[in-house]
């Protein structure tokens, strides 16, 4: 198949991006081409993925551009560009497969191409991006793909045709049955604020440093960091010998894959204790394919990556910390290669790679 892929601009896609999105992408293009399917890329022209072709939209990524007056007025003029290039290009390929950031971007121009485009929707589903979805639902040749069956939960008017799981690199993040007497947290330290100007903390650090306070653990963190205020007001103060923030300070990832993996190697357990509808959660994924189980709240997609008493233990979330504690008294009930055999079985690369490609073959029998 002739595939063209619409990238997200925000950031390159390349080799050693860490962010969630960029890396599925190149994942997925990379075992496409492998395949023997032909790729191109609608992005920024600073991307490499071997065995693709890039079709530059901007010079560089907007994360590397330099300062402007005003960077929304660039980026949604950059983004309107995309969506034309995409127009013009489209008869060129057996099927167009969109990851841009926001999605709904490109769809805008999927009534004027005989071309099926598949969106596959990485953001969390809100009530009003749930109701932008919706006014695509008679669009006959666009597809929407959700990453967890939770996911596709919190859309009550947009229509999804299908879940298709996110893959992890299981030769990167190799089994590792022997464990360190550390947790570990990697996330995002978010921007957003209450009414009352208190962090939200969608993926919940201070949970985690409240486990580790309570417990006596010792605990790495690292991610990040949108709002370095929260890490002064949040973080900072609960450093200590026991309490550890991995790596510079940073508004991106400033571990590298290997350095995240080794991390999940070495720890008793990952923990997952997200304030918000997780969509998917690469890092759980991550964790339990180095042997590592996972303490996760009940949001979002967490029972569907953990298997509770099996690969880690989900908790309820009206228990709080009450529940993460009586977790971690079990933590060494959990056999490592259990956590192994389950990313293998249903989170692999070669298993996301299939279940896209069945999913393409699908869609163009349409």
């Amino acid at each position: 198949m002739k595939i063209l892929f619409a990238a997200p601009l925000k950031r390159e896609i390349t080799p050693r991006i860490t962010a969630s999105r960029p890396r599925i992408i190149f994942e997925l293009i990379s075992g496409l081409a492998k395949k023997g399917h032909k790729i191109s890329v609608l992005g920024t022209g600073d991307s490499k993925i071997p065995g693709a072709k890039i079709i530059p939209v901007i010079p560089k990524s907007f994360v590397n551009m330099p300062p402007c007056e005003n960077p929304f007025y660039r980026e949604t003029a950059y983004l309107t560009k995309m969506a034309k290039m995409l127009e013009r290009a489209a008869d060129g390929f057996d099927v167009i497969h969109n990851h841009c950031y926001p999605e709904f971007i490109n769809i805008l121009v999927a009534e004027k191409i005989k071309r099926p485009i598949m969106t596959t929707v990485h953001a969390q589903i809100t009530p009003e991006l749930d109701e932008a979805f919706s006014f695509f639902n008679n669009v006959k040749n666009s597809y929407l793909i959700s990453l967890s069956k939770a996911h596709r939960k919190l859309a009550k008017k947009t229509n999804f045709l299908k879940v298709v799981y996110n893959g992890v690199d299981t030769g990167l993040y190799g089994f590792y049955p022997k464990k360190e007497n550390y947790l570990l947290w990697i996330g995002r330290l978010s921007k957003a604020k209450d009414k009352n100007g208190n962090f939200l903390d969608p993926k919940g650090a201070k949970w985690a440093i409240k486990l580790a306070e309570e417990t006596k653990s010792n605990l790495y963190l690292s991610g990040n960091i949108e709002d370095f205020s929260f890490f002064g007001k949040e973080v900072k103060p609960h450093l200590s010998s026991k309490i550890k923030w991995i790596g510079k300070l940073s508004s991106e990832q400033p571990l590298s894959k290997t350095e995240v993996a080794k991390l999940m190697k070495g720890a008793k357990a990952f923990l997952m204790t997200v304030n918000w509808e997780e969509p998917f959660g690469l890092v759980m994924a991550e964790a339990q394919s180095c042997g590592t189980p996972v303490i996760g709240f009940d949001r979002g997609s967490v029972k569907e990556l953990v298997v509770h008493g099996k690969t880690g233990f989900i908790v309820p979330p009206e228990e709080k910390m009450n529940g993460l504690v009586n977790a971690l008294k079990k933590i060494n009930s959990i056999n490592p290669f259990e956590c192994r055999k389950h990313i293998e079985r249903n989170f692999s690369l070669e298993k996301m790679v299939d279940n896209y490609e069945k999913t393409y073959k699908e869609i163009l029998k349409k």
